[in-house]
């Protein structure tokens, strides 16, 4: 699929529909740092987690999403689109990104299903890490934060001259030269270790 970096790929008919599918970055940002700032003074207020815990699995967290953004990215919104269902759920989740990937507005999911989603893995992660959820899930909602961030910092922003500029490129190889690769967004730790780094030419 060729970028186009003019204009706005129409995904659904239905205004309403379509509108929900647009948001400011700021938005989505905002509410997972105020969320995840919520968790860590929730449970340490009420004893459920002391300092250090809350240090080390809030950590351990950032972590975890890390590797969940890695795991989504590939296999999730990289699916193999066999079928033309699965090709139109692979256009909704990511392909109209690839195809207008300086759309600003379409950088996040919409707030409500990034919500239901961190919902989800706050009732999963408590099955796993009973009180210590309130750390991981904060973690992962920072990372999560981060990670808008930095997308949206790539694609609206020229690269910095310093060490994070390797970010920039890293997402440019992934959508103007290997889309099979550099799956990683706010981090290439996991394309390193499960084997998805970009050959750079020396």
């Amino acid at each position: 699929m060729k970028p186009n970096h003019k204009g706005r790929a129409q995904l659904f008919q239905n205004p309403i529909l379509e509108k929900m599918t647009r948001t400011h970055i700021a938005l989505p940002i905002s509410i997972f740092l105020i969320i995840a700032v919520g968790l860590i003074y929730y449970g340490l207020t009420y004893s459920f987690i002391n300092v250090l815990e809350a240090i080390g699995f809030f950590f351990l967290g950032w972590v975890i999403f890390t590797l969940l953004e890695y795991l989504a990215h590939r296999y999730v919104f990289h699916m193999d689109t066999g079928t033309p269902t699965r090709e139109r759920l692979q256009y909704l989740f990511h392909g109209n990104h690839h195809e207008y990937p300086k759309d600003k507005k379409r950088l996040a999911m919409p707030p409500i299903v990034s919500i239901l989603y961190a919902s989800a893995f706050f009732f999963i992660f408590k099955l796993i890490f009973g009180q210590f959820v309130f750390g991981v899930v904060a973690g992962m909602l920072f990372g999560y934060a981060m990670y808008l961030f930095v997308h949206y910092a790539v694609h609206a922003y020229a690269p910095p001259k310093n060490f994070l500029k390797q970010l920039w490129i890293h997402h440019s190889i992934h959508h103007y030269k290997d889309p099979n690769v550099a799956y990683g967004v706010s981090s290439p730790l996991w394309d390193f270790i499960l084997g998805t780094m970009p050959k750079r030419s020396k």
